[in-house]
């Protein structure tokens, strides 16, 4: 049986509150997008939430470093390397958005590269749409 998010707090964090410190560390510019009040705002939001924002700014800090690196990946899976439009929309989003958003993509991307390429059907002639 999967276990609570408290008892997950408990486990590696010890409360909750070392879990928002936690948190907070990655409220930098770097990584944080700063649409919310972060002083009184992460000690409200539930354990769940809280630690699935951990996971999501953990991994992307390990992999990508900062919230720019990872619009670029995105950019980048979506050979959209040259859409300045595009690339303002991204910036507004914040890190967990992102983050699915570049998982969705690469996704898809590796379906597409496994499913072969449809052979060219013969296109029908009026005559032939006629008869048929």
């Amino acid at each position: 049986m999967a276990q609570s998010p408290i008892a997950i707090v408990k486990e590696k964090f010890g409360d909750k509150a070392k879990l928002v410190a936690a948190v907070t560390a990655f409220t930098t510019d770097e990584l944080w997008l700063a649409r919310t009040n972060t002083d009184k705002g992460l000690a409200r939001v539930s354990n769940a939430k809280l630690l699935r924002l951990h996971a999501t700014f953990t991994t992307v800090k390990e992999k990508f470093g900062t919230r720019a690196k990872l619009i670029d990946a995105i950019l980048d899976a979506e050979k959209r390397t040259k859409d300045e439009g595009y690339k303002a929309r991204l910036s507004a989003y914040p890190v967990p958005r992102l983050h699915d958003h570049y998982l969705s993509v690469t996704k898809r991307n590796k379906a597409a590269a496994k499913k072969p390429a449809p052979a060219a059907k013969p296109a029908k002639t009026k005559a032939a749409a006629k008869k048929g």
